[in-house]
């Protein structure tokens, strides 16, 4: 086994994806250097993939909006879920008419 250090491009990438993957289906027993060594590739590999492939969080309007297309809601379906706001309110709050932190205080 080779000595683990950072990644530094795609290639070790790949190499430390597969070594990974091996781990995965033939998971080594707690405790041993195999599960050590399993754990720190894992975060080396998480390391990288911050810096080379950061993932954003999505706006939380647009979030709530993408999932209510998914499964067709409308505005006033969410009142049960978000309380006492009136139709109206939930429409200009999902349309960004009004600032989201206002319902937050």
């Amino acid at each position: 086994m080779k000595d683990l250090k950072p990644i530094r491009n795609e290639m070790e990438y790949e190499a430390a994806l597969a070594e990974a993957s091996y781990f995965v289906d033939h998971e080594p027993a707690p405790g041993s250097k195999k599960a050590d060594r399993f754990e720190v590739l894992l975060m080396l590999i998480e390391s990288y993939e911050a810096k080379h492939d950061p993932t954003d969080l999505p706006d939380p309007i647009e979030a709530i909006k993408f999932r209510m297309e998914q499964v067709g809601l409308k505005p006033k379906d969410l009142q049960p879920m978000i309380g006492g706001l009136n139709r109206f309110s939930i429409s200009s709050w999902i349309n960004n008419t009004s600032r989201f932190e206002s319902y937050l205080s």
